[in-house]
């Protein structure tokens, strides 16, 4: 009974701080302590998790390339001590970025120049309003959760091309032209990956979605969307179109430092520069969120009798898991050409989310099925999402090989 009584404690305690708090302060601005107290712990935590982040990409890019990440950084008080493992690195960076010099072009767009990195920060952490954190811990519940997820992360957009074209430099004008051309290629496939999510559930509502997963198969096999043909092909395929519009590499074209020296971010310097670079961590959390709760069953426990682990400790552990194979495969892929991009988004990606929505509809359809039946269910929507995926594959790389480098003779 004590154990119990812990773990549900466990369950509600960052709402039950949350409401002994604002039960202090005064009836007529309780409601408005109450909203700040919860973007202020969303600022918290994703914050923090930003901070080291980049910090732990590094040191696991280190381990992958077989060589060191940041081992040095200590308290700068403390010289002949042990440099904790160089997890002071985020301070070192934080400080760093808040001294450097703030230099603005001449001929640059003064106000549209402050507001690009202001404004990607912001749309950004909207995307969080929504996000299911835990069983109790939804900040805003929306009946079209979903909806506005993508219509708060598409406006990023605006605040790209607001940077390339306040910069009045060439360079950073064609980066954030073809960051544009990147991102809305692969919004679409991106958006059409997670429309069989809001098919079988019927609803756009995130926490919906995540009760719909909440069910198990003799109290160890989870019903998440991902263990299914349609939702295992929707999550690769949302994996993929996440890794572009978060100019992740091997899609991190727009900032690509060999080709436009850093994108659309050339003419920017200091904490300007650090915002671009924590709103793509940002988005890159929250997409991670994104794909924990239409696929991974968001805060629900993988196993029945774990359950009594607190539901927001799952989410996060889930969203730090999905980072981590994002790093992963950062430092696994080469980056592609802009070529290749668009030709992958357009001719394989959205086809192929089209053909997933069939085959969720099918699976819908079906639903009934018993028996051997179900066999046949499951070798029915495989074949449906397998054999265009080979086709689609092969008819993508038809008539193109790996390129022949010859280098004149000495």
């Amino acid at each position: 009974m004590i154990i119990a009584a812990i773990d549900s404690y466990l369950e509600v305690a960052p709402l039950a701080w949350r409401d002994a708090v604002v039960q202090w302060c005064p009836e007529p601005t309780q409601w408005l302590v109450h909203h700040l107290i919860t973007i202020v712990a969303i600022l918290a935590v994703f914050g923090t998790l930003f901070a080291f982040t980049p910090l732990a990409e590094r040191k696991l890019l280190g381990r992958l390339q077989n060589r060191l990440g940041p081992n040095r950084s200590g308290l700068p008080w403390w010289q002949n001590g042990p440099k904790l493992w160089g997890l002071t690195q985020p301070f070192a960076d934080a400080v760093k970025a808040l001294t450097k010099e703030d230099i603005v072009p001449a001929a640059a767009d003064k106000l549209l120049h402050f507001l690009a990195p202001v404004l990607i920060v912001a749309f950004s952490l909207l995307t969080f309003a929504v996000l299911p954190f835990g069983r109790h811990l939804v900040p805003v519940g929306l009946d079209a959760a979903l909806l506005y997820f993508f219509a708060a992360g598409s406006a990023t957009e605006l605040a790209i091309f607001m940077a390339g074209w306040a910069s009045r430099n060439k360079y950073s004008l064609l980066a954030a032209m073809r960051a544009l051309a990147q991102v809305i290629s692969y919004e679409l496939p991106l958006i059409l990956s997670v429309v069989p999510i809001v098919l079988i559930a019927g609803t756009l509502s995130l926490q919906d979605i995540v009760l719909a997963q909440g069910f198990w198969t003799f109290g160890f096999l989870p019903h998440w969307f991902v263990f299914t043909p349609w939702g295992f092909a929707g999550f690769l395929l949302f994996l993929v179109s996440a890794l572009a519009e978060s100019n992740r590499s091997p899609f991190d074209l727009p900032e690509a430092e060999s080709e436009l020296i850093a994108g659309h971010l050339t003419e920017y310097s200091g904490f300007k520069y650090a915002l671009f670079f924590m709103a793509e961590y940002f988005g890159l959390t929250a997409l991670s969120g994104l794909g924990v709760t239409l696929f991974l069953g968001g805060w629900q426990a993988p196993c029945a009798f774990l359950q009594f682990i607190p539901s927001w400790l799952w989410f996060m552990g889930k969203v730090i898991g999905m980072l981590l194979l994002f790093i992963w495969i950062r430092g696994t892929l080469l980056r592609l050409r802009i070529d290749q991009l668009t030709r992958l988004a357009w001719q394989f990606m959205v086809p192929l989310t089209l053909i997933n929505l069939g085959n969720a509809a099918f699976w819908s359809l079906t639903a009934g099925w018993t028996g051997p039946l179900q066999l046949v269910r499951w070798g029915v929507s495989l074949a449906i999402i397998v054999i265009p995926f080979v086709l689609l594959g092969r008819r993508l790389s038809a008539g193109r090989h790996p390129r022949t480098y010859r280098y004149a003779a000495s």
